[in-house]
């Protein structure tokens, strides 16, 4: 009977200690998913490049020698230019990058989406964007005057047909 009571107190032991531990992994290391007084803006966007050769107009001739499925007015390459990004935070570059285009052939849209822990409070936000593979200058650009909350989440988005970038904000996590 003896023994049965020493392997009683041996499991019990045993779930203690494992209960124990199992709480002290609950709740140390501490852990937060996003520092408390930092507010955050995410970049997200795909978008396509200018053709990286213009298009050349077929003619008569060459239209008819093509089968009939495949007639089209003008030959056009696939493959896209990259784009040039650049993210200023009060005109210090805070994030620049060089967008190629997806796809095998080169010929998707360019894609970016990053986040940036940024402080809380008054910022002035310059998004840029070249998409027409010029060297020097921008073929967008906006600057947005933002109050943001500590954990506050702030979206920037881009949609050429609305005039290039524009802002959704989120709430601030309690």
């Amino acid at each position: 009977m003896l023994g049965q009571a020493g392997r009683w107190a041996g499991q019990a032991l045993f779930y203690a200690v494992a209960a124990i531990v199992t709480g002290v992994f609950a709740t140390w290391p501490t852990w937060t998913s996003f520092p408390v007084d930092r507010a955050q803006i995410k970049i997200a966007f795909a978008h396509g490049g200018a053709r990286k050769e213009a298009c050349r107009k077929l003619s008569a001739q060459e239209i008819a020698e093509l089968p009939v499925r495949e007639r089209r007015p003008s030959d056009c390459g696939r493959e896209r230019v990259p784009l040039r990004f650049e993210l200023r935070l009060h005109d210090e570059v805070l994030l620049a990058r060089t967008l190629p285009p997806s796809g095998l052939s080169r010929d998707g849209p360019s894609q970016l989406y990053e986040k940036l822990a940024v402080p809380a409070g008054r910022h002035v936000v310059t998004v840029r964007l070249a998409d027409s593979g010029r060297r020097e200058g921008f073929d967008f650009e906006s600057r947005f005057e933002l109050e943001l909350r500590p954990r506050q989440s702030l979206a920037i988005d881009f949609e050429p047909d609305r005039g290039g970038f524009f802002v959704r904000r989120g709430r601030a996590e309690p």
